[in-house]
């Protein structure tokens, strides 16, 4: 089959999907240059906006640029270079966010450390990465004391979130920011060190093909790698995304809660806000009180949400106390629970706007390389084939191709998703050999299952690892997820296999039910036997839990081990 004969038949059957209104090009509000400088623009352009709110604790477009550029001449009076890495250990705070623009504007390389990671994986990272200098969350310095001689650190900063709190702040604050601030002579106080430093804000200005960042794959198994993006990647994610799904303006107020450690969370909550020039509420974790109290406070108008979380605020004993009419445009993202009809029903009743997917992505692409904005009249993305993720961003493309041999496959088959896009890393960190195996003629070859419908629409079925074959029929985990999250008594679920002598192998469900719950195994596997195609229907186990990764991603090789 030809390539190019297929992709311009395949665009041509997107076009023709395409939602009205939705731009179909990539928009660059600034033009084509790094986001440190699209900071740099709107500190000029609206120096007295709020570009950060922090249960109270505000910054204006002007402060954060002028911290910013007092960061990144910190980091180059301690000898940072351009291309040099530099790891921030942190949970979600404003410190992230001043250390990640100032180590932009001086040319080094953001590594983020997952700051639930413990001294093995602190360590491996940082040894991986050859950051000589962290930033770190006070409370986590034994963390960092632990694995510093070995992993020849040369400079420890410490930073706290006490320090911010408000005395009376605007909404209920994480406990993280009561934790009492820690002092010590083995690491260098980050806020005093930023008023104090006297060098000169570096002249250094980064390009668009310069590396950016480290981000580590969060898998589920086997050491995290690095992948290498630029700052163009960073640029293309927020022009390609932001006006497709999102569409913030200057005067839009955007609240994150996601991790930003992760790449998801960096695109919400450190891009997506400087990208548009609009207003952030950043909260240090998830909390139900929280998100409420903020979106009432702020009048926030645009979010996102795993559906957990959302699941969450429809059924929170205080929920009639908050207004949450606010809210424009509400993303979501399917991980444990999965996007229902019944959750958007409820959702636009209480708010005004209906839940939507946000995308596919991986770390390997920036993550946002799908939306489904605009596909929701009739629910047409949540009654289509399970595991729908919409169609493709400008300037990204898709193909399904044979696992074995890497032909292109015809439309409607099941292969290997690939895709290439100006978001895609350079390569895994030091492992050209792994890159080579993944990036193949500037495609992205993914190891996942996936579908391209005749009509032009992107599924995600899965790891291709994953994949079970059931009496010589192929069983998508994913799918099986997505059944089962539409039935009402289920909190959670993730499906795994188990050999068998006879069928070859059986799908097996490990479901967490809804407290107060009288459902049991038997009602659930009858209900799936009403639901699924025979083969389908897997074995029902009860947990209390499902056992997570920081990212939101279930631990199945932990599932496997209770087989």
């Amino acid at each position: 089959m030809d390539e190019q004969h297929y992709l311009a038949q395949l665009a041509d059957l997107q076009a023709a999907a395409w939602p009205p209104g939705v731009p179909r090009t990539p928009h660059y509000p600034h033009g084509e240059q790094p986001l440190s400088e699209y900071l740099r623009a709107w500190a000029r352009q609206q120096p007295q906006a709020i570009a950060l709110d922090f249960y109270g604790h505000s910054l204006s477009w002007a402060e954060l640029d002028r911290l910013s550029d007092r960061c990144a001449a910190l980091l180059a009076d301690l000898g940072v270079q351009p291309g040099d890495r530099v790891a921030l250990f942190m949970p979600n705070c404003p410190q992230l966010h001043i250390a990640f623009y100032g180590l932009l504007k001086c040319g080094a390389v953001y590594a983020p450390v997952s700051p639930l990671s413990k001294a093995l994986e602190l360590g491996y990272q940082l040894k991986d990465s050859g950051a000589r200098v962290v930033l770190c969350f006070d409370q986590l310095l034994p963390v960092v004391r632990a694995v510093r001689e070995d992993c020849a650190l040369r400079h420890v900063l410490a930073t706290s979130l006490s320090e911010l709190r408000p005395a009376a702040p605007s909404i209920p604050v994480a406990d993280l920011l009561l934790a009492p601030k820690i002092s010590g002579d083995d690491f260098l106080d980050f806020y005093p060190a930023l008023a104090t430093c006297t060098a000169a804000v570096p002249a250094h200005r980064p390009q668009l093909d310069d590396i950016a960042a480290l981000n580590y794959t969060g898998g589920t198994t086997g050491l995290p790698k690095g992948c290498v993006h630029s700052h163009r990647d960073m640029l293309y994610t927020c022009a390609s995304f932001v006006p497709t799904a999102l569409q913030l303006q200057p005067d839009s107020v955007l609240l994150n809660f996601l991790p930003e450690f992760w790449i998801a969370g960096e695109n919400a909550g450190l891009l997506f806000p400087v990208f548009s020039g609009c207003r952030l509420v950043l909260l240090a974790r998830w909390d139900a009180l929280a998100f409420m109290a903020a979106v009432q406070q702020y009048r926030v108008s645009h979010c996102g949400l795993l559906v957990d979380s959302a699941a969450e605020v429809l059924d929170h004993p205080q929920l009639a106390d908050y207004d949450l009419r606010s809210l424009q445009r509400t993303g979501s993202i399917s991980f444990i629970k999965k996007l229902t009809r019944d959750y958007r029903a409820r959702w636009q009743a209480l708010t005004g706007c209906r839940l939507f997917e946000f995308s596919f992505g991986m770390t390997e692409t920036h993550t946002c390389d799908t939306f489904t904005w605009g596909l929701q009249n009739d629910d047409f993305d949540l009654t289509s084939a399970p595991t729908f993720v919409g169609l493709p961003v400008p300037g990204t493309q898709f193909k399904v191709c044979d696992f074995a041999t890497g032909e292109l496959l015809p439309l409607g088959s099941e292969g290997e998703l690939c895709l290439r896009s100006p978001a895609l890393m350079h390569g895994y960190w030091q492992r050209p050999e792994e890159s080579a195996a993944v990036l193949r003629d500037g495609w992205l070859h993914t190891g996942d299952l996936g579908q391209i419908t005749e009509q032009g629409f992107i599924r995600y079925l899965g790891r291709r690892k994953e994949m079970l074959k059931v009496n010589g029929m192929s069983v998508f985990p994913s799918e099986l997820e997505a059944l089962l999250g539409q039935h009402p008594a289920l909190l959670a679920s993730a499906v795994i296999g188990r050999p068998d002598d006879q069928r070859g192998q059986q799908p097996v469900a490990f479901v967490v039910l809804k407290p107060g719950s009288t459902d049991n195994a038997a009602s659930l596997a009858a209900w799936c036997k009403e639901a699924m195609a025979v083969y389908k229907v897997p074995d029902i186990r009860v947990v209390a839990a499902l056992p997570m990764t920081a990212t939101g991603k279930v631990k199945k090789n932990e599932l496997e081990a209770l087989l």
